[in-house]
């Protein structure tokens, strides 16, 4: 039998609309940005080196996530302000 080992710190290549509904994940975003953040960039990463995805599209998918993480501190910020 031969038994396939799996490296869970190596992010594994997700579908586009798999990443998609992680940015979209407000909960998840809010609670830990940081740890949101750099698991998208993880995965935009993975997908354009398995070639899922081209630079330009690497370049577009890094944006949104650095957008989606600026959202978020502004609004960790703004919860903060209003304490």
């Amino acid at each position: 039998m031969g038994h396939q080992i799996v490296d869970a710190s190596r992010p594994q290549p997700a579908g586009l609309s798999q990443w998609r509904a992680m940015l979209m994940d407000q909960p998840a975003l809010l609670t830990q940005p940081g740890a949101h953040h750099k698991t998208l960039l993880a995965w935009a990463y993975a997908m354009h080196r398995d070639k899922v995805i081209d630079s330009d599209e690497l370049s577009e998918l890094l944006e949104l996530a650095d957008g989606a993480l600026a959202f978020a501190v502004e609004a960790v910020l703004d919860i903060d302000s209003d304490e």
